[in-house]
């Protein structure tokens, strides 16, 4: 363990080093490649070296533990309760940091929220949900940018594809896919009954073009009048885009922009991220088992999670959690259930590296 350690620090030196020199600062490409490595390291290299620092001032600690004078020895005593779990919080934030990452983890999103059973009560929390994530974006700095939408005839949703651009957006809301099960009373119910709704949420990391290449054979786009709010162009110009993709039958549409080359733009960002999924799931079948002994599959055809208004609770089935909070939860304070998530996932992923005796870095070595 510390031999890996000791590489990654020699690493991260290594590329300190690459990013003051001429070479690396003429190439603007290379400089960005090196200055993410550098950066990928830094927060694990300043841990092992606050680390190392720890387990030594608690050797000088343990050592004066045997001197005769008694205020010494007081201080040691002192010095070692709060060197030692000072050190073992150390040692549990390397283990976490020694993780595997995702890939994608930094990656912007496709969000896409459908209404599923529960009609006009289902479009409606669509909406509402599409809301809470937007409100989330907001809280991180993160650009919600409209796709497409369809709307119902009570003003919601019955479909939503959106694009959430940010540092991270993929990693804190990777786990959200799959199906959101609603109980409340309708507005439109006369007799105080709760109905049970659902509706379905899909998270894909975007793709970028060197992820996935697609072959202009392969892709048939159709243009057709836009609808919906837009002013004079809507009806009027063929400024919609379809793109259907051939050899897999998957179908994008955009109509948000009055410019048909910015809905095709769009719709291929969305595309590409719908096609890297399909190879992801083909190649990966190893770490979708993984995932959905974690936290589940994230397939959308799971219940995940529940939001019940008449009991002011949100409970996420994957991992037991349950927070009597909902109004704070739909107004898009998401991050106890997130990091409730991540850190299911990375515990679950720490028993799996260093067995579940939880043994110290100590130890191991």
């Amino acid at each position: 363990m510390f031999e890996k350690l000791d590489q990654l620090e020699a690493r991260y030196e290594d590329l300190t080093r690459q990013l003051g020199s001429l070479e690396v600062i003429s190439d603007g490409s290379l400089y960005q490649k090196t200055a993410k490595a550098h950066a990928d390291l830094q927060e694990l290299v300043d841990t092992y070296r606050d680390y190392k620092a720890a387990r030594q001032e608690l050797a000088g600690a343990r050592a004066m533990t045997s001197e005769t004078d008694p205020d010494l020895r007081t201080m040691a005593e002192e010095e070692l309760a709060r060197l030692e779990p000072h050190v073992q919080d150390l040692e549990a934030r390397l283990r976490t940091l020694l993780l595997p990452k995702d890939p994608n983890d930094e990656k912007n999103i496709i969000l896409e929220i459908r209404a599923g059973t529960g009609g006009d009560e289902a479009s409606l929390f669509a909406a509402e949900m599409f809301r809470m994530y937007t409100r989330y974006a907001e809280t991180q700095r993160w650009r919600v940018e409209v796709m497409s939408t369809s709307e119902s005839g009570v003003h919601g949703l019955k479909e939503v594809v959106a694009i959430i651009e940010g540092k991270g957006a993929y990693s804190r809301l990777k786990y959200e896919s799959g199906v959101h099960r609603v109980q409340r009373v309708p507005a439109t119910e006369t007799q105080g009954r709760v109905h049970t709704s659902a509706v379905t949420v899909a998270v894909l990391p975007e793709a970028e073009e060197v992820d996935v290449q697609i072959d202009p054979k392969d892709i048939r786009i159709d243009t057709f009048c836009s609808s919906g709010p837009g002013g004079q162009s809507v009806n009027t110009t063929y400024s919609a885009v379809r793109i259907t993709h051939l050899p897999t039958n998957t179908v994008v549409s955009c109509q948000d922009e009055k410019s048909q080359i910015k809905n095709r733009a769009k719709a291929m960002r969305v595309l590409r991220s719908r096609l890297l999924e399909i190879e992801q799931e083909k190649q990966h079948q190893q770490i979708a088992a993984e995932r959905r002994a974690q936290v589940g599959s994230g397939d959308r055809s799971e219940k995940i999670r529940t939001y019940n208004f008449p009991q002011n609770r949100v409970t996420d089935h994957r991992i037991g959690l349950t927070i009597h909070q909902l109004g704070d939860v739909v107004d898009g304070k998401l991050d106890p259930i997130i990091n409730a998530l991540s850190s299911h996932v990375q515990s679950e992923q720490l028993k799996k590296e260093t067995g579940s005796d939880g043994q110290g870095l100590g130890a191991v070595v």
